[in-house]
């Protein structure tokens, strides 16, 4: 109880971090429409264990490191930027679907669920949005005084909160009327994202 307050604010921060549209939703959505619900699943799993690896790096200490170099900090932020900024290109390029929807919407492609959950993953390891998340929290949120241990309790709520979060997305986003919907009207909900990506990178920049 002694750390209720903490932990209800990190709650709260990030599942306004993990709702929001980035590299993960992305990956689940293309995942559900693709390759249908399992392989999903195993995406979203693959996500929630990235979770891990930005909360291990800030357990030993790293974050602090970064937090405490201004210049490697603001190069942090710019390869953000630019990664989001990248993001936000390829979303806004999205192009109507052809006259093969329907087919389309019946028809999963093939694809190990390993792969899956690597490329799950690998898109949360790899995000700085998350890394700059992490560092965030990790340095402004969390008190240092705070026990390693309860720091580590944060992590693993993180890690399954963001895997039940995109599980559930999956369930949804993976029926065949909701995937029908994306392959015929998906390109506009691409560059509504593309737009909200672009808008995050210029945020980052003026942090």
């Amino acid at each position: 109880m002694a750390y209720l307050d903490e932990f209800i604010l990190i709650a709260l921060a990030h599942f306004f971090a993990v709702a929001s549209p980035g590299p993960d939703f992305a990956i689940i959505l293309k995942q559900s429409i693709s390759h249908g619900r399992r392989n999903a699943l195993f995406a979203s799993a693959g996500v929630g264990l990235g979770i891990l690896v930005h909360v291990t790096y800030c357990l030993l200490g790293v974050a602090l490191i970064i937090a405490q170099s201004e210049t490697l900090f603001n190069w942090l932020k710019y390869l953000a930027a630019a990664y989001l900024a990248y993001m936000a290109f390829q979303a806004l390029q999205a192009k109507p679907a052809n006259g093969e929807v329907q087919k389309m919407s019946t028809h999963l492609s093939d694809e190990p669920v390993s792969r899956s959950f690597s490329k799950g993953f690998l898109t949360n390891a790899l995000n700085p949005k998350a890394t700059l998340f992490f560092l965030s929290l990790f340095t402004l949120v969390i008190d240092p005084n705070t026990p390693s241990l309860v720091q580590a309790g944060y992590g693993v709520y993180m890690a399954l909160a963001t895997w039940v979060w995109f599980s559930f997305l999956s369930l949804i986003l993976s029926k065949t009327q909701v995937r029908a919907f994306f392959l015929k009207s998906g390109h506009w909900f691409d560059r509504g994202i593309g737009i909200v990506l672009l808008i995050l990178a210029v945020r980052v920049v003026l942090l």
